[in-house]
């Protein structure tokens, strides 16, 4: 359904702004696979069961986030840590 959003390109825009995200998180150690958008409407209930179970399963298979150590520092185990930078997303018109 991209292209099909009520508020005319806000799916694209989220779109663009989730794969932004998932490379942050690859830069940090983690995972891509941990964040996933999915376009349905409210009609798509089953379809969304079918994507939610598929997510649980995905997350599943990765395991716990790396960053909850035994310790509970929030750091990556056997990884140096990481600093993140504040970062800014253009607001794009139409939104």
């Amino acid at each position: 359904m991209p292209g099909d959003c009520h508020y005319l390109d806000g799916n694209a825009n989220a779109k663009r702004r989730v794969e932004y995200a998932r490379g942050l998180i690859e830069e940090i150690g983690l995972e891509g696979q941990r964040l996933h958008m999915l376009n349905v409407s409210a009609a798509m209930g089953g379809q969304f069961a079918f994507a939610a179970a598929e997510l649980t399963s995905e997350i599943e298979r990765l395991g716990p986030s790396p960053f909850r150590s035994a310790g509970g520092n929030g750091h990556m185990q056997g990884k140096p840590s990481t600093t993140v930078k504040p970062v800014q997303i253009e607001d794009d018109a139409g939104d």
